[in-house]
């Protein structure tokens, strides 16, 4: 972890997609490990589940559920994986996934690039011996002729691995995708996917953060209505902030520093939307502990990171709790939970 400052610029000297194969291949040699102990003041339990600190890293960086296991051995409270669709799918062409280094970003146009939920199920079967916190990310073939079909089908095919599954329709690199979310769709959507899980594990929802304001009370009324038990707020954007790299005018969903100022008006404006009721994991942004204890203090329980880790490399998550508890301690809180929306 330490070298990893010397290794960036080999690593940056790479096409991004291809080091990040190379990132897996790495990781894959490692020893799972064991996952990190509950910290008796970052422990947080949100939807039943307990996790040992707050820090998650989000999906997309282990698509098909092959290092979820040395991922959280680098420290993280819990992982996602995917996201998985019901047949293996190619995604978009290459280029598809660029570092904006200027910005501390980066912009992807993936397309759910995976193999398949047939195809990750056995090594999540198989994690079940190491423990530790592993969402499911569940989405819908890009060519599917009844994607609300293909999600129920999803949470069939993998609520008996999954610790929490996440319904992803925030995506913006699947053509209609975030259609999703209008009010009458997400409704018939959430309909079908909580009685796909029965008694199964906690489902989440994950929506964009290019939502409009008068949009939010809409999600939030029938996220609770269909008894959804947590909201990811939220995914990349299709909006474009002053950006500097020369990557910036790149089609796709953009993540990293810019989306920081979005990401946390919109965890401010479903918190009130909500009310304190309905636990929110917040994404977009974050770099740091200071990033991570905003988002806190400002309704959520949980946070989660990608891009940063590109930057920062693989101590980012002990970092982050370490400052996590300075912060805590300054203010004069014991344990995560009372700083939960403190704001």
């Amino acid at each position: 972890m330490a070298l990893y400052p010397l290794l960036r610029p080999l690593i940056f000297g790479l096409d991004a997609e291809r080091a990040h194969r190379l990132t897996l291949a790495a990781l894959k040699t490692l020893p799972a490990g064991n996952p990190p102990k509950p910290d008796p003041m970052l422990a947080v339990q949100v939807a039943g589940l307990d996790f040992p600190n707050p820090i998650g890293l989000a999906a997309g960086f282990d698509k098909n559920a092959e290092v979820f296991a040395q991922i959280l051995r680098m420290g993280f409270g819990f992982a996602e994986v995917g996201t998985l669709t019901p047949r293996p799918q190619a995604g978009n062409p290459s280029p598809r996934l660029f570092r904006l280094v200027e910005d501390r970003a980066v912009i992807n146009r993936m397309g759910f690039n995976n193999a398949g939920q047939q195809a990750a199920l056995p090594r999540l079967q198989h994690r079940r011996r190491g423990g530790g916190i592993v969402g499911v990310n569940i989405g819908a073939n890009k060519d599917s002729a009844d994607r609300i079909a293909d999600y129920a089908a999803g949470v069939v095919a993998m609520m008996g691995v999954a610790d929490y599954l996440t319904v992803n329709i925030s995506s913006p690199n699947t053509p209609g995708l975030r259609a999703l979310q209008d009010k009458a769709a997400l409704d018939e959507l959430l309909a079908a996917v909580t009685e796909a899980r029965g008694a199964g594990p906690p489902l989440f929802l994950k929506v964009a953060p290019d939502l409009e304001p008068s949009e939010i009370g809409d999600v939030v009324d029938v996220a609770m209505a269909r008894r959804i038990d947590a909201i990811i707020v939220s995914n990349t954007t299709i909006s474009r902030p002053q950006l500097e790299s020369r990557y910036r005018g790149e089609t796709g969903g953009l993540s990293g520093a810019p989306l920081k100022k979005l990401a946390l008006q919109r965890l401010k404006d479903f918190r009130a939307a909500a009310g304190p009721s309905l636990p929110l994991i917040a994404a977009g942004g974050i770099e740091n502990g200071v990033d991570a204890y905003n988002r806190i203090r400002a309704g959520a329980s949980l946070v989660q990171l990608y891009s940063a880790l590109v930057y920062q490399g693989p101590g980012l998550a002990r970092s982050i709790a370490s400052e996590l508890k300075r912060l805590l301690r300054r203010d004069g809180f014991r344990t995560i939970g009372e700083a939960v929306g403190a704001d």
